[in-house]
């Protein structure tokens, strides 16, 4: 069966499974580090209050899903040649449930740990995932026309 020829169904199931295969311990790593940065940095201004956890959660997921993208984007060492072909083929659809997983976990963070309330959050979170959704398509579309 052709690519054009799948469901919606189908290509939503082979975009999560694409993204799976990203370096997620690596991506976990790094978004805690940079968390902990930003929350040494919001530390050091003294505002001591629950809403100061708030944006060091927000870094930390941006990098978490930056990373296992990217990681799983350009990885080579694939298992599944079919899968690997779908990504290559759709970077922008094996790109989506990152941004859709950013945008659901950071609205959650913000709504949870400040003072914004949950359609604020929400709108707050859309610019982290499109820049996300960005990113990763341009690198899915970058490596495949320097593959082609």
């Amino acid at each position: 069966m052709a690519h054009d020829e799948m469901s919606r169904r189908e290509n939503r199931q082979l975009a999560v499974a694409s993204a799976t295969v990203g370096p997620w311990r690596t991506a976990a790593g790094v978004g805690a580090v940079v968390g902990a940065t930003a929350l040494g940095i919001e530390a050091i201004t003294g505002n001591w209050t629950l809403s100061m956890l708030a944006g060091p959660a927000g870094w930390g997921l941006f990098f978490f899903f930056l990373v296992g993208s990217v990681g799983g984007q350009l990885r080579r060492d694939t298992t599944d040649r079919r899968l690997a072909r779908w990504a290559e083929a759709h970077p922008w659809k094996s790109a989506l449930p990152a941004a859709g997983g950013l945008l659901v976990l950071n609205t959650l963070a913000q709504w949870l740990l400040s003072d914004a309330g949950l359609i604020w959050a929400f709108f707050e979170s859309l610019l982290p995932a499109a820049l996300l959704l960005g990113v990763v398509g341009v690198v899915g579309s970058v490596k495949r026309s320097r593959k082609g």
